[in-house]
């Protein structure tokens, strides 16, 4: 094949990536044109040239992995995974965002083969990738040696501006550059055009300025141009010490009637601008996702070429596992996502104790005990370790030049850090932990919803939970954030109520396959509960137990977190008044949400309707468990900077105040 004629079909390839996503966004009524038209010679560039994966087997584990953060380009991923060999049929483009298929409106992991990642909110998977970045890097120093390289490869992102004004981009990318994540490409594609308009509206910056700062390696490119295209790949393959950015110059809508228009972002051509579009690239107008025999011939030769890679790879493995039988198995093991049979002997058992910890110190214990068990578990906080207790003491940090540890410092950068914990889990052979404050948790909760949707193992642990933060102030105190936590769906929110508790959170988060767990711990010391006297702490892994029984109840008090200790004191002075009070545990309505009835019921027997919850957070939500005759002791208010046994007197959360509530429910005796 002649060069000329090569560089004929290259452009042939790409005009089928355009034809394809703009008869998608015609036929739906509904879509975003503009960047599968000014991205195709750049994604075409990436998909045919330095790309490895495998459409045989979107899961090969060595395979490159690929993020369209600009999610809202949707059709150019699926025309690209359609054409070179996917799952994805010429039928389930013509479905394109309609109900059920394996199209939506903006990429969804899990719907689609070789979507690597749910996008759409901007920014995200800019930042995602940057934890895919550094699970590739933290497998790579964890399993490969000298001569044998069993993790290797590289992430790619194609962003827009969008993706660049969005603050989490310049938190993940001041982490990558800091981290030196040099097997991360970020494909910028720089057409000057948001959604209402000129860029030049609200966005001015010097973005090579910006990430060289960062410690970028910064390239420059025609984003039409192939050649350029490739020649700066190329390059930024070769730089093992700096993340790369290449800056793409496109035309959004580009050979459209609307190329370089804001109105190209985000509406369809409509049917004569089809037709202009298809005339100008010299693209037949019928019929409607057309696809020339050459360009399917070409570009599912990614089959043949993906499976060799995957098989050659297999064999190193092979190698691998014969000369390092122990790391083999390892492997297996973490890709697998099957934890250690014995792992859950290695938790603490706490002996009661009525000053005991916090159950933030407590669950420093508990990471620190089972970290050995379970060396997948690699995580960090973001610069509160020390206060939120995720540093595993046995273990390294993670720094730019050294990779073995298991101790990632994120910085002042949560929602950077939320981002990174759900690249990890997409990765693949870890479990990512993440900390900070409690009320620091909104930094982070647009990646949390997305970790949510994407239903992956990912374990948040916030700490310094309500109003007993202290003298800290109303700022710091996370009144109204278990309310929102617990709104999103697929979300477990566990708050333990003491140190063993907190061990059976702990198993919670790490069982758990589909969702992520948002652990909740306090700053201040709360008793070892005597169990002995009460209910095994196991029960607290069906989400809510009875914790203290009597005969005949009268009235249930509902605890979680530190305030479990105000039911149990608010049950012994009703006792000594002569009213029978069964305590329940309920450091999980998620969990506990998902017994059956049966059980439910006999925590909380429908026909006790006295019943009274208190939990130092806002009363939303408490009445599905309190009913219509019940109460909830709470704060639906900020709280104050003071002592913290002083502001739970003056809001009115303590035992004495639970025990009027529950006997204001009583008939009057």
């Amino acid at each position: 094949m002649s060069e000329t004629t090569s560089a004929e079909l290259d452009q042939l390839c790409a005009n089928a990536i355009r034809a394809l996503a703009i008869d998608g966004v015609q036929k739906a009524n509904s879509g975003h044109p503009g960047l599968p038209l000014g991205m195709a010679d750049t994604a075409y560039v990436l998909w045919s040239r330095f790309m490895s994966h495998n459409p045989a087997d979107p899961q090969w584990p060595n395979r490159d992995r690929f993020v369209l953060s600009a999610g809202h380009g949707s059709m150019l991923i699926y025309a690209l995974l359609h054409l070179t060999g996917y799952d994805l049929s010429i039928d389930d483009l013509k479905q394109f965002r309609q109900v059920g298929s394996k199209t939506p409106g903006h990429p969804e992991y899990h719907d689609t083969p070789g979507v690597e990642m749910t996008t759409g909110p901007l920014g995200q998977g800019v930042a995602t990738a940057v934890g895919m970045a550094i699970a590739e890097r933290w497998q790579a120093a964890t399993f490969n040696r000298p001569g044998t390289s069993v993790v290797d490869h590289h992430t790619y992102v194609i962003c827009g501006d969008g993706d660049l004004m969005e603050g989490i981009s310049h938190e993940a990318a001041s982490l990558a550059g800091h981290l030196k994540l040099g097997k991360l490409i970020v494909l910028y594609d720089s057409n000057n055009i948001s959604l209402v308009g000129p860029t030049s509206l609200s966005f001015s910056e010097n973005i090579a300025e910006r990430f060289g700062s960062y410690g970028w390696q910064v390239l420059d490119v025609d984003g039409h141009n192939m050649a350029d295209v490739s020649h700066a790949l190329a390059e930024a393959k070769d730089e093992a010490d700096r993340p790369s950015m290449i800056i793409c110059h496109t035309h959004i809508g580009y050979g459209s009637p609307k190329q370089d228009s804001h109105t190209a972002h985000g509406e369809p051509l409509g049917a004569a601008n089809v037709l202009k579009t298809k005339e100008f690239l010299g693209w037949p107008t019928e019929p409607d996702f057309f696809v020339p025999g050459e360009v399917y011939e070409h570009m599912q030769l990614a089959v043949e070429v993906g499976g060799t890679r995957q098989r050659e790879w297999e064999a190193t493995l092979a190698r691998y596992k014969a000369s390092y039988p122990d790391m083999g198995a390892l492997w297996d093991r973490m890709m697998a996502k099957a934890l250690p049979d014995d792992w859950p002997a290695t938790l603490p058992v706490f002996p009661a104790d009525p000053k005991a910890k916090g159950t933030r110190a407590a669950s420093g214990d508990v990471l620190n005990a089972i970290a050995a068990a379970i060396p997948e578990l690699l995580g960090g906080s973001a610069d509160l370790h020390t206060s939120d207790q995720t540093y595993l003491k046995s273990y390294a940090s993670i720094t730019p030049d050294d990779f073995g540890g298991r101790n990632v410092h994120y910085g002042v950068r949560e929602h950077a850090m939320g981002a990174a914990l759900n690249g990890m889990a997409l990765h693949g052979g870890v479990i990512p932990y993440g900390g900070t404050f409690f009320v620091f948790s909104d930094y982070l909760r647009p990646a949390i919803r997305l970790a949510a949707l994407m239903k992956l193992q990912v374990v948040y642990v916030f700490t310094h939970d309500s109003i007993g933060v202290g003298e800290d102030g109303p700022t710091h105190q996370p009144v109204e954030h278990l309310a929102a936590l617990r709104a999103i769906p697929n979300m477990c929110v566990f708050r333990a109520g003491d140190a063993n508790e907190t061990a059976m959170g702990w198993r919670v988060a790490l069982e758990r396959r589909d969702g992520p767990t948002a652990l909740i711990f306090t700053r201040q010391n709360v008793p070892t509960l005597d169990r002995a006297a009460l209910a095994p702490a196991e029960g607290a892994l069906r989400g809510g137990y009875v914790l203290r029984a009597v005969e005949s109840p009268q009235v249930a008090l509902i605890g979680t977190g530190s305030e479990l200790e105000l039911a149990l004191k608010a049950a012994d002075i009703l006792a000594e008044r002569g009213v029978a009070a069964q305590v329940v545990s309920l450091p999980s309505w998620d969990l506990f949400e998902a017994q059956d009835q049966a059980y439910r019921d006999s925590v909380l027997p429908p026909d006790l309707t006295a019943r009274v919850a208190v939990e130092a957070g806002v009363s939303m939500g408490w009445d599905r468990y309190v009913g219509p005759r019940g109460a909830m002791v709470g704060i639906n208010h900020f709280g104050a900077s003071g002592p913290a046994p002083e502001l739970f007197k003056k809001f009115g959360i303590t035992a004495e105040h639970v025990a009027e509530v529950a006997l204001g429910l009583l008939p009057a005796r």
